[in-house]
């Protein structure tokens, strides 16, 4: 280190205090350079400090300005030193100083608060000028490694931007998928409430009226198939709620599983896996709902199609049947509660209405869709739409 020859950094200022700086450096003769280099009208010495954690317990007492760094340092070094003086104290600047050109040490100091780095084999007057400049807000980095550390900064500041891009996507796709799964419990008490109502109303019925016994058994059969029906809701609300909890799978080995337990079903697909992030056990049950959909409204030995197709930003899944269509002044009311396309006075195909509506809402729960693509007649087409996974 050498003192320069240039002017002062900046011109004595009669009427303000000076800097008050302390030292550290693990070096007692280096130190003591540096000491007498920073003795100047605008600046004072105020402290010494020969490790980074003696410099926080010096910073406390004496209150700096400027703290000048070294950056290796035993016990506690220079980068750790400033992240917790600019915790604890973050009004201080601080000026790494150091004899290495390490511009990996550069970033890590400045991200941990520096506001400034320079060589110890600098000129005095860039030194001063680094002390100054922190203590008026600012900062300076040495010539010789400047467009290292820029290199540096900006593949971090980038890196960090990505990161933080990724984060909120991840945080918004994590609020979408909570609202989601609100909306699907808060109604899940009115759709419970239906089928418990039927049930009560005709167990009351039983209680208070006399009733043959060809009439009281076709009441407790009632019971029965609606108290089935309710079982088997439960599962598949169940199955619903936990549909956000997804994995990497294969679709198509899902649909075969499904199609085991049915006759009369097809399933055209590609011959290697369909992958998608998705919750197995709600996968199968919204296969499940699209079949047992399907085949209710199918002539009697007429092919069900599952049909699986990859496409660029998703991968689609259709159940295709061949009965009579959907009315299209339903088509936009099939997915609502309760809803089915046949009236109570002349339904033939039983069920308390919610089997779309569940489909729906664990496709959704995975960031996919189920929706009536084609209502017939001569075809009706539901296409299961899968996110791709992430």
């Amino acid at each position: 280190m050498t003192r320069g020859t240039s002017p002062p950094a900046r011109q004595a200022l009669t009427d303000a205090p000076p800097v008050k700086v302390l030292v550290v450096d693990d070096n007692p003769g280096f130190r003591e350079t540096l000491v007498t280099l920073l003795d100047t009208g605008d600046l004072e010495v105020v402290g010494q400090a020969s490790s980074g954690a003696e410099a926080l317990d010096l910073v406390a007492l004496l209150e700096p300005d400027v703290v000048l760094m070294d950056l290796r340092m035993p016990k506690m070094d220079g980068i750790t030193a400033t992240r917790h003086l600019k915790e604890r104290f973050p009004e201080i600047g601080v000026v790494a100083l150091t004899g290495m050109e390490d511009q990996h040490a550069v970033r890590d100091m400045l991200v941990a608060g520096a506001s400034g780095y320079v060589l110890k084999d600098s000129d005095g007057d860039a030194i001063l000028n680094a002390v100054m400049q922190a203590a008026a807000g600012g900062g300076l980095i040495s010539p010789e490694v400047t467009p290292s550390v820029i290199e540096e900064l900006t593949a971090a500041l980038n890196r960090e931007r990505r990161r933080a891009h990724e984060l909120e996507e991840a945080q918004e796709a994590l609020i979408e998928r909570a609202a989601r799964r609100h909306e699907l419990i808060s109604r899940l008490g009115h759709e419970l409430r239906t089928p418990v109502t039927v049930i009560l109303g005709m167990a009351q019925t039983l209680n208070r009226y006399e009733t043959n016994p060809e009439e009281r058994r076709e009441m407790l059969d009632r019971v029965a198939a609606r108290a089935g029906d309710l079982a088997k809701l439960i599962e598949r609300l169940e199955a619903a709620v936990e549909s956000g909890l997804t994995e990497w799978a294969d679709v198509t080995a899902v649909a075969r599983e499904v199609a085991m337990a049915y006759d009369h079903v097809r399933i055209d697909a590609p011959r290697g896996p369909s992958m998608a992030s998705l919750n197995r056990v709600a996968a199968r049950r919204i296969l499940e709902e699209l079949m047992d959909n399907a085949l209710a409204f199918s002539p009697e030995g007429e092919e069900v199609l599952i049909s699986i197709r990859n496409e660029a930003d998703s991968t689609e899944v259709r159940v295709i049947d061949h009965g009579p269509g959907i009315d299209p002044d339903l088509s936009q009311r099939i997915f609502d509660p309760l809803e089915q396309a046949e009236s109570l006075n002349n339904r033939t195909h039983q069920g308390v209405g919610l089997g779309l509506t569940i489909a729906r809402m664990s496709a959704r729960a995975m960031d996919g869709d189920v929706t009536l693509e084609h209502p017939g007649p001569g075809s009706t087409i539901f296409l299961w739409r899968l996110a791709p996974a992430g």
